[in-house]
């Protein structure tokens, strides 16, 4: 579990392709206060860490990972957004985060806006939904949801966010990881809602 809160940007330094598999070495600030077998949120997507050295670590991703994900889009020196999970006790500042991705998305528009910036994403229709004001994870960064259509959302962020995960590298026609709302996939199914 994951709160979205981003703790460090990390760079991809190798990928190596192992049949359907893909491992991914990340270099970061942060590599080296992790432990092999610790679950790690790499834009959104709970991966394990499988090696370790002075300052990276290696995720191995499967091929239902690589299909579902925007993985197999990144290459050497892409930013990833890193999170570690959640301890038990301690605050949530953002919302409850599974990094289990849904579905990915497609930036449709970046906008400024007064000292802060627009984006809107469009995603295949399935039975995900977005509700104005509610949350969403988009590349493991949780945010809320400004403006809310069928297939289609706008987020805001503010210059802090901006700075500190791959937001800046977003640009119209990028692919993101989607999480939708935890509570929200619940209700809906309960409700059996028709999308």
């Amino acid at each position: 579990m994951f709160t979205g809160i981003i703790e460090e940007l990390g760079e991809i330094e190798s990928i190596i392709v192992d049949k359907k598999n893909k491992h991914f070495t990340i270099k970061s600030n942060m590599s080296n206060q992790l432990k092999i077998d610790q679950s790690v949120s790499h834009n959104g997507i709970c991966l394990t860490v499988v090696d370790l050295n002075k300052n990276t670590h290696t995720v191995t991703a499967i091929d239902e990972t690589l299909q579902k994900t925007n993985l197999n889009s990144l290459n050497i020196g892409d930013k990833v957004n890193l999170e570690r999970s959640m301890k038990l006790g301690s605050r949530i500042d953002g919302h409850i985060v599974q990094g289990h991705v849904d579905q990915i998305a497609t930036c449709t528009s970046v906008s400024e806006e007064k000292g802060s910036w627009f984006f809107t994403f469009e995603y295949e229709k399935q039975s995900n939904i977005t509700v104005e004001k509610g949350s969403i994870s988009v590349n493991g960064v949780s945010l809320t949801v400004v403006n809310s259509e069928p297939n289609k959302f706008s987020v805001a962020i503010i210059p802090y966010t901006l700075q500190h995960t791959n937001f800046h590298k977003i640009k119209k026609g990028t692919v993101v990881n989607l999480e939708f709302d935890i509570f929200g996939k619940y209700i809906a199914k309960m409700l059996n809602k028709k999308i």
